[in-house]
């Protein structure tokens, strides 16, 4: 039996076939993210987005845990050379500086005014204070041993799809 060649890795032109293939390798795709969970005990959450938006999750624990996990690693003091910065103060400092970054935005511009680019910069603004609050609350909760209320695991034992 001859083996295949390389594919050569292009944009499908074809719709209808351009859907096929998305389809299948999409399946493949959660075939091997469900195989790595179980095979090997990983934590693995996966989405996808169609070109049409839909989306489709796959989780071998709650995907909401599984983003926390990866907000915590992420964000919890982690600078881009991964180096870690567990002084409290450095943190609050930069949490304090990007609340006043965004004051300053709003004081400067009106929002129903502003071209996209400014929009997406207050947006990136936004999103980064929220990600550092969430994981210094995090953070807190573990500090706490864990008070206050927790989302329970749901397990997926394969991808669902939402609209």
């Amino acid at each position: 039996m001859a083996r295949r060649g390389r594919v050569e890795l292009r944009r499908i032109e074809d719709k209808a076939s351009r859907q096929v293939r998305f389809s299948k390798r999409r399946a493949g795709l959660f075939k091997k993210a469900f195989e790595l969970a179980l095979l090997c005990d990983a934590e693995v959450a996966l989405l996808v987005f169609s070109p049409g938006g839909k989306l489709y999750e796959y989780s071998s624990t709650s995907i909401e845990d599984t983003y926390d996990r990866y907000q915590q690693f992420a964000g919890a003091g982690r600078n881009v050379n991964g180096d870690n910065n567990d002084n409290p103060d450095v943190a609050a400092s930069d949490l304090q500086s990007r609340l006043k970054e965004i004051a300053t935005w709003s004081e400067q511009h009106n929002a129903e005014e502003s071209d996209a680019n400014e929009l997406e910069k207050l947006e990136k603004l936004l999103a980064n204070a929220l990600r550092n609050t969430k994981t210094k609350r995090m953070l807190a909760k573990q500090n706490n041993g864990g008070a206050g209320t927790s989302t329970g695991n749901q397990n997926s034992n394969g991808p669902s799809s939402h609209e």
